[in-house]
């Protein structure tokens, strides 16, 4: 995609589908960027579009009628990772471009529908997660960008805890098919080390399920939850670029003490920030330095969920290949599944997908800017 020189960056009315536990984040903080506005949503309970309406200041309205509006631009899918595919298609189908959260599919038969359909219909499509956006992950990746670490060689992933069903108020699809450790919290961690490394080459792993889980949040206490997915898995990550990364993925177990990411080159090791977050701390230990803390080279350090979805806005204008792009969620959705399907047959699995690493975010951007 080439850039067109001299474009006034404006805003472009987003329309939200599916109102539920994340979408408060995405209203919060979409006002932030320069970009974009979210102007409408809707959800197939209507009085819980009625309910984010009224408070964050914009209109309710039905799927059909946002899909059908000439004035929305950008339909941003916030329904559950069930539907995510099918939602994307109806959007394109409708003439608008969509930005969804991650998964990106629960196949990749249908990520591929979606990703022919929008090039096609010459509309951008775009996937939650954009915190490896954020300053944390900017400032690891131009750490690397800069040689700090020389070649990198190997480095680990952990995210270990005991499930979402003590806290989250509708706990039952994160053990459904589209669920899990790996298509819930995998994307941060698979997205933040392509980011950082490149596209994954062969993928091997060993995975577990738990039995039926217990509800424990106060909304669903005692319900009974089916499991219908791998509940713990661990598996090894080779990059095209050489470097191997252990990663543990894991509904299962108390939060233990492992960094969510580190890396370590022939230079120097890293430990980049938890990868479901915006800031730091960035940490850098070398021969000649201890383990020291570096001062974030990027703005956005807070919480910025919003900013793959405003990255992909000027995109639409100025013709600049978006950042947390459809081809980069079908790559890492690629190697998720791929994870499952290696421990399945208990052999390695070449990734048959590939992409681009996203591009840095520049420099001295000021707050609401990605150009």
């Amino acid at each position: 995609m080439s850039a067109k020189k001299n474009v006034k960056i404006k805003k472009l009315q987003v329309g939200v589908i599916g109102c539920g536990n994340i979408s408060g984040a995405y209203f919060a903080h979409a006002k932030h960027f320069d970009s974009m506005e979210i102007v409408a949503c809707a959800d197939i309970v209507p009085a819980a579009a009625k309910e984010k309406a009224k408070k964050f200041n914009i209109k309710a309205m039905t799927v059909n009628a946002i899909l059908a509006s000439k004035s929305i631009d950008i339909i941003l899918n916030l329904t559950l990772p069930q539907t995510h595919a099918s939602v994307n298609l109806k959007a394109l189908k409708a003439g608008k471009h969509v930005y969804c959260e991650k998964p990106f599919g629960l196949n990749m038969a249908e990520s591929q529908e979606v990703l022919a359909y929008a090039k096609k219909a010459n509309l951008l499509v775009g996937c939650a997660p954009d915190t490896f956006l954020g300053a944390g992950h900017q400032t690891a990746r131009k750490m690397i960008d800069d040689g700090w670490l020389g070649n990198i060689i190997s480095g680990t992933a952990f995210m270990m805890c005991p499930g979402h069903e003590s806290w989250h108020p509708n706990p039952g699809f994160y053990y459904l098919k589209g669920g899990g450790p790996v298509l819930d919290m995998g994307p941060y961690y698979v997205t933040a080390l392509v980011n950082m490394l490149g596209p994954v080459q062969t993928v091997t792993a060993m995975a577990s399920m738990s039995g039926e889980r217990t509800a424990t949040c106060d909304e669903k206490k005692g319900e009974k939850l089916p499991v219908e997915v791998n509940t713990h898995v661990a598996g090894t990550l080779q990059f095209k670029s050489g470097a191997i990364i252990t990663m543990v993925m894991s509904f299962d177990t108390i939060r233990g003490e492992h960094k969510p990411i580190e890396l370590h080159g022939t230079l120097a090791s890293m430990q980049v920030p938890d990868p479901n977050g915006f800031g730091g701390p960035v940490m850098y230990k070398s021969k000649r330095n201890k383990n020291i803390e570096v001062p974030l080279s990027h703005i956005y350090k807070d919480n910025s969920r919003s900013i793959g979805l405003a990255d992909m806005a000027c995109s639409v204008q100025n013709g600049t290949e978006h950042r947390a792009s459809g081809k980069l969620a079908n790559h890492v959705l690629d190697v998720m599944l791929s994870l499952d399907e290696s421990a399945k047959q208990k052999k390695h699995i070449n990734i048959k997908s590939t992409c681009s690493r996203p591009r840095a975010l520049p420099l001295g951007l000021m707050d609401g800017q990605l150009t």
